[in-house]
């Protein structure tokens, strides 16, 4: 499966409108890749609080619409990072928001939608502004083979940023089939150590491919950490980018994690299933 990463940088001087552009021909330029992921909530600012409910938006409103063009223009599966989504709160004291990832097929149609179960900021930030999503959301990506024809497809879970903290919630992806997890976030720089530390982590324990792909730049006057990375299912890292914005390119062989499995079979072992 091949696979662009694109650490996206940005400030505050950017509007949304500009960064969209940018971001869908940067989309545009990775043709031939199975796969391309975006970070967390790059088009509201991940943690621009005060913005988000100005450019909250539907899943079909501007930023998803120049995301599905340029995933169709590119023949990729897009992973668009996330958006603060407007739609039905959940219960009567919602809020009506949420941080939402975009999954978009080669042929540009909407495939996946994430909605956030952990939300960060300990009682300011997520917790207050934003609803929590419920759902375990994995996606199948179609994989070219050597004739440039798809021909089999990678099984891939989804999260976002602060969920990486959260164990549990990988090995149910585990459990339902995932070979491999996303990871868009707004990690910031002061915390990049365990950011790394716990995408090898995932990788270890759940013997899966790990996909992270982080933010750079300063926004809201917050540096954020970069270090997007690939990590195999033994814990390897195939791939790590720096501080600044970057496109990690890598071929991953989804083969080798049922090699892993088959030969070192941890899961198997499990005596306190959830």
């Amino acid at each position: 499966m091949k696979v662009a990463i694109i650490q996206l940088a940005y400030g505050d001087d950017e509007s949304v409108g500009e960064r969209t552009a940018r971001v869908a021909d940067l989309v545009r330029a990775q043709a031939g890749h199975d796969l391309v992921v975006l970070p967390e909530l790059w088009p509201a600012g991940g943690f621009d609080y005060r913005h988000w409910d100005e450019r909250a938006e539907a899943v079909d409103g501007p930023v998803a619409t120049a995301l599905a063009a340029a995933a169709r223009d590119a023949r990729v599966t897009l992973h668009g990072g996330s958006i603060v989504e407007r739609a039905a709160p959940h219960g009567t004291d919602g809020r009506g928001l949420f941080n939402t990832s975009l999954v978009f097929s080669p042929e540009g149609r909407l495939v996946a939608t994430y909605r956030k179960i952990h939300r960060f900021g300990f009682g300011e930030g997520e917790p207050v502004l934003l609803d929590a999503g419920a759902d375990l959301v994995l996606v199948d990506v179609p994989v070219r083979g050597a004739s440039g024809d798809r021909e089999r497809s990678v099984r891939v879970g989804l999260s976002t940023c602060y969920d990486l903290r959260f164990p549990e919630l990988y090995r149910r992806l585990v459990d339902a089939g995932a070979e491999a997890f996303l990871v868009p976030a707004a990690w910031p720089m002061a915390r990049i150590s365990h950011w790394t530390l716990l995408g090898q982590a995932r990788a270890v324990e759940d013997q899966c491919v790990v996909i992270q792909c982080n933010t750079a730049g300063t926004h809201a006057r917050h540096e954020m950490g970069g270090h997007s990375q690939v990590v195999d299912a033994t814990g390897k890292v195939l791939a790590l980018a720096g501080a600044d914005e970057e496109v990690l390119s890598i071929d991953i062989d989804t083969s080798a994690t049922a090699a892993w499995r088959d030969a070192f079979p941890v899961l198997t072992d499990r005596r306190l299933a959830t």
